[in-house]
């Protein structure tokens, strides 16, 4: 009896040893498990949708000139807008040759011709530009980056001429082939007849509607993101941050590396990483590219997006997303930081990035119909700003104010002067 015992005891420690060494084996600190339990840990929520850049990258405008000094504009997402852009996407250009800017009289053009000018405000990379449109490689103008578009036809001509406008501003690079005919152009030309009229004002610096125009005034539920969703995303550990409530009302959130700044009054958030690790050589679209990833890993888009480069090609370049509500884009002012997504890249990485923790939501919405000033009432308002600085750009837009119930926007003309400043008129 003593020896059975002895024997089932022996069996037990060995199994019970077999055991042991298993668990030693297979679940040190690194195995499977201890991964799968990390990356449950740092797996975010599911916030904003993610999206591609190319869908980011649009004209901001669309001017048509009809010729006999007739012209009219379309902006995104509007009709006539979105069904000439598709099809310009889908044709061709190539064998680029480069000409001088001041060789040409651009006013007689835009006046006597008929042509679609598509603006793309501080300009886009022809690497990526040519994510959009067919446009062949050319090792001279690949490394452009372009502001302006033009395609025109001349009556004396019996093609249409397509012209790719450079930031530089003194050169400009003509499509020795184009797969658009006289004909496509002046059909595009011909949705602009029945449009508002626009007058042409200081040398085509800018265009004056000469009616009111039309806008939604609207009303919008909105969400907004919480701190700890952010906290989440932005910070590898997110338990070990510390908080620190600033004098002016602002709450700052650090893990001594990365701070999270959060202006609770404007739901604006602030992430600064200091420490990014360079990344070696950049180049504006791999920092363009860099953002719209790290925006789609943090965030998302809540909205309509498109993509700014007024502030790139520094050291430090800043790349900014202007957020739109159908046609027209929302304006960020000092009262109310809202409409844009603001990002600080250093050869590639992410040191900064500012964006607003409310979004608009798809549910209940109170619109009702408002006329923006066309014509001479507009004028005489913009002659008071023109005594402050040349007027560079006049666009419709919306002014957008916090209230307890909600998101209110309301129609504006958004005057850019050359000093920088933005100016509004309701």
């Amino acid at each position: 009896m003593k020896e059975r015992m002895k024997s089932l005891l022996l069996l037990l420690l060995v199994l019970g040893s077999l055991i042991q060494s298993y668990y030693l084996i297979y679940r040190l600190p690194g195995s499977d498990t201890a991964a799968k339990a990390m990356n449950n840990y740092i797996k975010t929520d599911n916030m904003g949708p993610q999206d591609k850049v190319e869908n980011l990258l649009y004209p901001d405008k669309m001017l048509i000139h009809m010729g006999e000094g007739k012209h009219t504009i379309f902006y995104p997402n509007s009709t006539f807008y979105k069904l000439i852009y598709t099809r310009l996407k889908g044709r061709s250009f190539e064998g680029f040759q480069r000409r001088p800017v001041e060789n040409m009289d651009w006013n007689k053009i835009r006046n006597e011709n008929p042509g679609i000018e598509l603006t793309f405000g501080s300009g886009i990379p022809v690497s990526l530009l040519q994510r959009v449109m067919q446009i062949q490689p050319d090792s001279l103008f690949g490394a452009e980056r372009i502001n302006r578009i033009w395609i025109y036809s001349a009556p004396s001509d019996s093609k249409a001429h397509a012209l790719f406008f450079s930031t530089e501003g003194d050169v400009v690079y003509e499509a020795g082939k184009v797969d658009l005919t006289v004909q496509d152009v002046q059909q595009h030309v011909d949705f602009g007849k029945n449009w508002i009229p626009y007058a042409m004002q200081a040398d085509g610096s800018y265009y004056l509607p000469e009616k009111p125009v039309d806008m939604v005034d609207a009303n919008l539920e909105i969400g907004s993101y919480t701190v700890a969703q952010m906290q989440q995303s932005l910070f590898f550990d997110p338990g070990i941050t510390r908080y620190i409530q600033e004098k002016d009302g602002s709450e700052i959130y650090t893990d001594s590396k990365r701070s999270l700044q959060v202006r609770q009054e404007q739901k604006w958030m602030s992430y600064t990483d200091p420490a990014a690790p360079p990344a070696g050589e950049s180049s504006d679209d791999k920092d363009i590219l860099a953002a719209v990833d790290f925006v789609n890993e943090h965030g998302g888009w809540n909205g309509v997006y498109r993509l700014d480069l007024s502030g790139i090609g520094t050291e430090q370049s800043q790349i900014m997303f202007q957020q739109y509500y159908g046609s027209y884009p929302v304006l960020d002012t000092m009262n109310f930081h809202y409409g844009t997504m603001k990002l600080d890249l250093q050869q590639g990485n992410v040191s900064t990035y500012e964006r607003s923790l409310i979004y608009m939501k798809m549910g209940q919405q109170t619109k009702q119909m408002k006329k923006l000033p066309g014509g001479d009432d507009l004028k005489a308002m913009l002659a008071a700003f023109s005594k402050e600085s040349p007027i560079v750009d006049l666009y419709p837009a919306y002014l957008p104010e916090l209230e307890t119930k909600g998101l209110k926007l309301t129609p504006v003309w958004a005057v850019k002067l050359a000093n920088g400043q933005i100016r509004t008129i309701r």
